[in-house]
């Protein structure tokens, strides 16, 4: 009986200790895994962080390199000039004006670098424009995308930097596309030209695309692409963020556009970027050159 007895003591005490290491195991468990997940949030805002500070340093870098090839036209006009005034006085006047609207241009470009960036040095590299944009369209076909593009509207001249800006917002929509919506996404571009603006629009079918991809037959096709009233609530309020978008944000801003961004349930993602009055911020109206 006493030997029983102190069987039991002896189990329930081990039963005990057991408990106890088992619970400060756990504990020490689940501080590891709040740990890692600790460290697994600080790397991803690292990386989102480091990422838009590169997405700001190529926006520097272009538009710096827009405004250094103005200086440069700037400059040759000026020496031409020089040597036109000694045979036509009379032409020094119209060519004095020229070069003060173009001075004033590479100003503003030089202001909108300075609105993004408040130290660093910009690296000159030959940027595209809008005579790129079917290369760009090649480049995503060859990658597996579908390219729609339509255009509307009488195109007027754009200076070098707004130009730029609609180029890289045109692929940073595009690669957007590919990466979320993948090969067989299709992408529907419009470029809708107004009196003095324009706007841009690029509409993907990656959710639908996605689920082609994925279905095994029409009935679940359509379950993957069913949707609710709260699903378009949800996209309408929800807001967009990403180093990627606020790269696009930032430059049609820089050209007194307005940017959105969204996700159609059951179809795809959407990018529109409209600038109301392009061909005045096309150059320098709405930078102050005064500072």
């Amino acid at each position: 009986m006493n030997v029983s007895l102190s069987v039991d003591i002896l189990l329930a005490v081990l039963t005990v200790v057991l408990l106890a290491l088992w619970l400060r195991a756990r504990r020490s468990w689940r501080r590891v895994v709040f740990d890692r997940s600790a460290a697994e949030r600080m790397r991803i805002d690292l990386e989102l962080s480091l990422a838009e500070q590169q997405g700001r340093l190529g926006i520097i870098r272009e538009l710096q390199d827009v405004a250094v090839l103005s200086v440069s036209r700037l400059i040759t006009r000026a020496e031409a000039a020089r040597y036109t005034a000694e045979s036509d006085p009379s032409s020094a006047v119209r060519v004095a004006t020229t070069l003060v609207d173009e001075g004033r241009v590479a100003l503003a470009d030089m202001r909108r670098v300075l609105t993004i960036v408040r130290d660093g040095e910009a690296i000159a590299t030959t940027q595209p424009g809008l005579q790129s944009t079917r290369d760009l369209f090649r480049v995503m076909c060859d990658a597996g995308l579908s390219v729609v593009f339509t255009e509307s509207g009488e195109r007027f001249p754009l200076k070098p930097g707004a130009e730029l800006a609609i180029f890289r917002i045109l692929q940073g929509a595009l690669a957007n596309t590919l990466s979320h919506g993948g090969r067989g996404t299709e992408a529907r571009i419009s470029f809708t030209w107004s009196r003095d603006g324009l706007q841009l629009v690029v509409a993907d079918d990656g959710i639908r695309a996605a689920a082609r991809r994925e279905s095994t037959d029409e009935a679940d096709f359509a379950a993957r692409t069913k949707y609710t009233i709260d699903d378009d609530l949800k996209a309408l309020s929800e807001s967009v963020t990403g180093a990627g978008i606020t790269q696009m944000r930032e430059r049609a801003e820089l050209f007194g556009g307005v940017f959105d961004a969204g996700s159609v349930p059951g179809v795809g993602f959407t990018v529109s970027a409209v600038f109301p009055s392009l061909r005045f911020h096309n150059g320098i109206h709405g930078v102050n050159l005064a500072r």
